[in-house]
């Protein structure tokens, strides 16, 4: 099909035999009759859309991986937006254990506000509803220049993280986190400024025809050169580390303990309604798009969704390991999409609900329901 230049490696050491046994159910996915996904795939070049899929097998006690990739280009730019909190949670829960002194569970606050929070709930909250500020408090308290460098250091990249979510975003210093030791004593740390960040120099930097500032609309292109950055690759390889650590060498590994990695599961699955967020408002699907973004209905309990989702700027992302533990299947999937018709930014004239969305959920039932009959 035309469009259709497919990557595929695999990642795994497989014979000849196994390997065909692994078909595309990507390509067959976006060759579906589905509206939700054709009206995408016909127009596609409107979409920027950009997806990883991963099969998964279990031989013994041993995982293997099959990559299957349709457009992704880590040379051509789409906006992470909230999407860039998974790294920053896993970086926040492992730099604890750098300090004897400190656990996930250790209250905090940031100078200047009157929050208190723990890392543990900071956790719990960018991933039951994608929460700003709490990801904005892991960033004072880590600093974007070691962010970048963590994850570099464990062969994830390319990446740049270099600006908040929400507020503040520009602000290159760090507030200074104080912190409560124990019941007497309290340990502040020091402000961070952080470089300047350079221009990226990507594909499609500059997008759409262009956009509202301070209620005035701008006639040239959006330039998104000093946004965060985070591809398609980078975040199909920290959900990997994360789900499958035992995969990838101790030098690539995020290095927390146990029990952080079954808070950090957990976070990463629970619906907004078992951590206390009123279902009204905060349905399921809210940030779960693959499977169950076009619905509000309630998730079956058997299937379990450990993803990040971001949103901003007309640009959908889902990074998600999806899991049945009734059926016994099991699939990583990261994609994107750009939904902006009039190509107009800031204007929140968006067709998330639209296109969007029903295009990833549809996205995610296909891949679905091919590995509900793989062997």
């Amino acid at each position: 099909m035309k469009h259709f230049l497919l990557l595929i490696s695999c990642v795994a050491i497989a014979s000849c035999s196994q390997q065909k046994q692994n078909l595309n159910f990507l390509e067959v996915a976006l060759s579906s009759d589905n509206i939700k996904i054709k009206r995408v795939v016909d127009s596609i070049d409107d979409y920027q859309v950009q997806i990883k899929y991963t099969q998964i097998d279990r031989r013994n006690d041993s995982v293997f991986f099959t990559d299957y990739d349709f457009q992704v280009n880590d040379s051509m730019y789409f906006y992470p937006a909230s999407t860039v909190k998974f790294p920053t949670a896993v970086l926040a829960l492992e730099k604890l254990n750098k300090v004897d002194s400190l656990s996930m569970h250790t209250k905090y606050y940031v100078e200047g506000d009157t929050v208190e929070s723990t890392v543990a709930k900071d956790v719990s909250e960018i991933f039951a509803v994608s929460d700003n500020l709490a990801n904005n408090r892991l960033v004072e308290f880590l600093g974007f220049e070691a962010i970048n460098q963590e994850l570099r250091d464990k062969g994830i990249s390319p990446i740049r993280i270099t600006h908040r979510l929400g507020h503040r975003s520009d602000d290159l210093r760090t507030k200074p986190i104080i912190i409560y030791l124990n019941d007497s004593t309290i340990g502040i740390t020091s402000s961070i400024l952080n470089k300047t960040p350079e221009e990226l120099e990507l594909l499609e930097i500059a997008k759409g025809l262009g956009y509202y500032e301070d209620d005035e609309l701008i006639n040239t292109p959006f330039n998104f050169s000093q946004k965060n950055f985070y591809p398609i690759t980078s975040q199909h390889n920290v959900i990997k580390r994360v789900i499958f650590p035992q995969n990838f060498k101790e030098s690539e590994r995020f290095h927390i303990s146990d029990k952080q990695r079954e808070h950090l599961l957990e976070a990463m699955h629970t619906l907004p309604q078992k951590v206390g967020y009123d279902n009204t408002t905060f349905y399921d699907s809210y940030c779960k798009f693959f499977l169950y973004g076009d619905t509000k209905e309630n998730i079956p309990e058997h299937i379990e969704i450990y993803n990040k989702v971001g949103f901003a700027y007309g640009t959908l992302t889902d990074c998600a390991y999806v899991k049945d533990t009734e059926k016994n299947v099991e699939f990583l999937l990261t994609a994107t999409i750009l939904v902006n018709k009039d190509g107009i930014f800031n204007d929140d004239a968006y067709e998330y609900e639209e296109i969007g969305i029903p295009f990833l959920a549809q996205l995610g039932r296909e891949i679905y329901q091919q590995e509900l009959n793989r062997k």
